[in-house]
């Protein structure tokens, strides 16, 4: 008898791990819900593209039975990246050959996850359910959102994301501050708002360094262009410098002095980005996180091991965890839902532990003044770091 068999299983959260997940489950008869706290699935401009690996998201695809769907909307082309110096000088480039392109293609948020979304049975996903409390109830979880309605569940997975307000019913431990900020924004129609970065990018990805700082630039194929700017700085940096980060003049004056040397061309980002300008310190798990597994609440994704986006593992390893999840629960060799937990759990930490070390020492070395040489050494080597 299946350890899923007759039970209710609530997902809290619709990103790519949770929609993975559903599907997977579906796949082998189960009674799942998605509860997402947007209001609908255009509710939010969805970031850069994502970088899958076969090890990882596109496992999980094809034991998900979408690899054709993946493949007929992914970005032949978007795995160029330019290495570029702060005076826009090109420093060296990685256009993968046809046969690695399909090792690590590219994806639009999007339309992953329209595939997924597509993929589920009607009704699978309730939109609007922001999360509130969680109570015990007939061996089970009674489910509250903030938008007054409940909902009962045998087993719930908590994959709602960095500020996961499920993972505190699992663990107090809490992220720590890796000592990077980010400052993101977008630029639309970047083809014509932004012509010189636009034919600079050529429909990829742009790492410029200089000074021990980042700019990363990434293509989308809306036809606009997210960027990034990363550098060392306190935790509490987006309030104490003071500025308005909707004011596009103020954020320009702070890039001109921040970034001081780096070449105009840079500036056209922000001369033409949409506001607001978004902040983004970057948090970390503990490495050596632990837990006691409960019989019928568990994580997945950032909400189970956040972790800094400078190795590109995030997503991949948010839909590793849904398609090991998976099995764990749906296969034989376990007793109950707590032995099934366990196990996954065990595993889940091991390696999101050793993805989380890669990921903050790719972060460091992306903020020295050796940089460059990094990137260069990463070229031919696989996916380049970075998935914001």
């Amino acid at each position: 008898m299946s350890l899923i068999e007759n039970k209710k299983i609530a997902i809290v959260g619709g990103g790519p791990g949770g929609l993975t997940l559903a599907r997977l489950l579906q796949m082998n008869g189960a009674d799942v819900k998605v509860y997402e706290r947007d209001l609908h699935k255009d509710a939010r401009a969805q970031g850069a593209t994502l970088d899958l690996h076969d090890e990882s998201g596109l496992k999980a695809l094809r034991e998900a039975g979408l690899i054709a769907a993946f493949l007929a909307n992914y970005r032949p082309g978007a795995e160029l990246v330019r290495i570029i110096d702060k005076y826009a000088t090109i420093i060296a480039e990685d256009q993968p050959t046809p046969e690695e392109e399909i090792g690590r293609p590219e994806i639009d948020r999007g339309p992953l996850q329209k595939i997924l979304l597509e993929s589920l049975q009607p009704g699978t996903v309730t939109w609007d359910c922001n999360f509130d409390t969680l109570s015990q109830q007939d061996r089970g979880w009674k489910l509250r959102f903030k938008n007054g309605t409940t909902a009962f569940a045998d087993l719930v997975i908590a994959a709602d994301g960095a500020n996961s307000k499920l993972r505190p019913y699992v663990t107090p431990i809490k992220p720590f501050y890796s000592g990077i900020m980010v400052v993101e924004a977008s630029v639309y129609n970047s083809e014509t708002a932004s012509p010189r970065m636009h034919k600079l990018l050529r429909g990829g990805k742009i790492f410029a360094f200089g000074d021990s700082k980042t700019l990363i630039v990434s293509s989308k194929g809306d036809g606009s262009l997210v960027f990034y700017t990363s550098f060392k700085a306190g935790e509490g940096w987006p309030k104490k410098s003071g500025i308005d980060f909707s004011n596009k003049a103020l954020v320009l004056d702070w890039f001109k002095t921040e970034y001081d040397g780096w070449d105009a061309i840079w500036q056209e980002l922000f001369e033409n980005a949409a506001v607001p300008f978004v902040t983004r310190p970057i948090y970390c798990m503990p490495l050596d996180q632990t837990w006691e597994p409960l019989p019928n609440l568990t994580l997945l994704g950032d909400a189970a091991h956040l972790m800094p986006p400078f190795a590109g593992e995030g997503v991949n390893m948010a839909m590793l965890d849904a398609l090991e999840l998976s099995e764990c629960l749906t296969g034989a060799g376990f007793d109950d839902l707590q032995s099934a937990i366990a196990a996954y759990e065990t595993a889940m930490r091991a390696r999101a532990t050793e993805a989380a070390q890669e990921s903050l020492d790719s972060g460091e070395l992306l903020h020295s003044p050796g940089a460059i040489s990094f990137m260069m050494n990463m070229g031919g080597q696989g996916s380049m770091p970075a998935e914001l």
